[in-house]
């Protein structure tokens, strides 16, 4: 009989130390989620420094009558960098649809000391929406997809009715009130966004995120930024396009722009994806491993500056997304009383004009993106015919203290543009 007790004690115990560990695996990323954003302490082991120094500085020149100004924005940019404190720091600036300039400085690898290059791949975030809307503008532009037609025209079924009269135009400029990824009254979903663990292979299953949450106001009278309105979005337009959405997003964006090296943000380092890094103080240290596709269409795509541009430059290329149609997405969009957006939020793009000095007034359309460890910004100037990107593998406190860079790029680049 003490023998019979000794047995069922050690299966108990086994039993309740793979029930420790099996809750200890299932708890990690949501620890984790809180210590990455500083609301929980992160052990001592695992941290890094910058390597002592100027840091290394790789570019191409594809166009000679820029050479003086490429000199100078790899100049800048290594100068920038070191001035964030970021790991890395690449660009890249395309006129007339052809990159004239790309460059990279800094290391997209700290523990192995790795430069960066103009082929190192970030983490885009929400630089994916200005994706998505280049093949929404093309499926808009070939009549597959009605910018103002209820969601029910596209779904067999929705897992959300309060979507059913929900429109196209009114995900792509925030104002359908879907909420954003805090305002998620979705209990699992929201829990799925902050272990980001599960793989979604279908824009249309990442949906089961958020499709148990109110809308938080009645569709277009009023404005919330929201990536999973984005998600929807690109669900819309899988099921009006008879496509899934990432082969929609080959079709429409990838294939035609020649941007081979953007692709859904793996979970962590491979081949030419840079290390993204936290940083405290002085210390960095590698994200932890992230899946980002339940947010696909609104933030889960990667990407380089090259490829980025070339994106950028297609709406620049009149055959390809037509001057009507560029029109309608790079308007600021109004409320139903008749007011524009807070954010002067256009069709997936914010539409600004920027005073810099030595150029002026430059319009443009633009999209930035944050991610886990990553920044991104691409710009496109149609005054100039030039498109400009920018990536960075860490986070700055303030988007400003990395996106003020785009005036760098301008000086430099714009006045030669000017006189092609």
């Amino acid at each position: 009989m003490s023998g019979l007790m000794r047995s069922w004690g050690k299966i108990t115990a086994a039993l309740a130390a793979l029930l420790l560990l099996a809750a200890i695996w299932a708890l990690a990323p949501v620890y984790g989620f809180f210590a990455h954003r500083g609301e929980a302490p992160l052990g001592p082991f695992g941290w890094t420094q910058l390597p002592d120094g100027p840091g290394p500085v790789t570019q191409d020149l594809l166009d000679p009558a820029y050479a003086g100004a490429a000199e100078e924005a790899a100049r800048r940019l290594e100068a920038w960098r070191a001035r964030i404190g970021a790991p890395a720091l690449s660009a890249a600036v395309a006129v007339e649809g052809e990159i004239v300039w790309r460059g990279a400085a800094g290391w997209s690898d700290l523990a192995r000391a790795t430069p960066a290059t103009p082929d190192t791949i970030f983490r885009i975030g929400s630089t994916s929406k200005a994706v998505t809307a280049t093949a929404l503008a093309r499926q808009v532009q070939r009549g597959e997809l009605d910018l103002d037609a209820p969601l029910a025209t596209y779904f067999a079924d929705l897992p959300n009715p309060a979507w059913t009269g929900i429109t196209a135009r009114q995900l792509a400029s925030h104002m359908a009130g879907v909420p954003h990824y805090g305002g998620n009254s979705d209990t699992a979903g929201l829990i799925a966004t902050m272990t980001m663990r599960r793989h979604y292979p279908t824009v249309q299953a990442a949906l089961d995120v958020f499709d148990g949450s109110a809308l938080g106001f009645e569709p277009g009278t009023d404005f919330n930024y929201s990536s999973l309105g984005t998600v929807l979005l690109g669900a819309a337009m899988s099921e009006a396009g008879g496509l899934s959405y990432r082969d929609l997003i080959a079709r429409e964006v990838i294939e035609p722009a020649g941007a081979q090296s953007t692709l859904v943000a793996p979970r962590s380092h491979s081949g030419e994806l840079a290390n993204f890094y936290l940083r405290r103080d002085q210390r960095y240290r590698v994200w932890r491993p992230v899946d980002l596709s339940h947010r696909l269409p609104g933030g889960g795509w990667a990407s380089t500056p090259s490829d980025l541009v070339r994106i950028g430059s297609l709406w620049l290329d009149e055959d390809f997304i037509s001057p009507e149609t560029r029109e309608a997405f790079w308007t600021p969009q109004s409320l139903a009383n008749g007011e524009t957006n807070e954010q002067d939020y256009a069709l997936g793009w914010r539409w600004r004009e920027f005073e810099i000095e030595g150029v002026g007034i430059a319009r443009n359309a633009n999209h930035g993106g944050v991610s886990r460890g990553s920044q991104s910004w691409l710009l496109v100037f149609p005054d100039y015919e030039m498109s400009i990107a920018f990536n960075t593998n860490m986070n700055t406190e303030e988007f400003a203290e990395f996106g003020m860079f785009y005036q760098d790029l301008v000086e430099v680049f714009a006045p030669v543009a000017g006189q092609e």
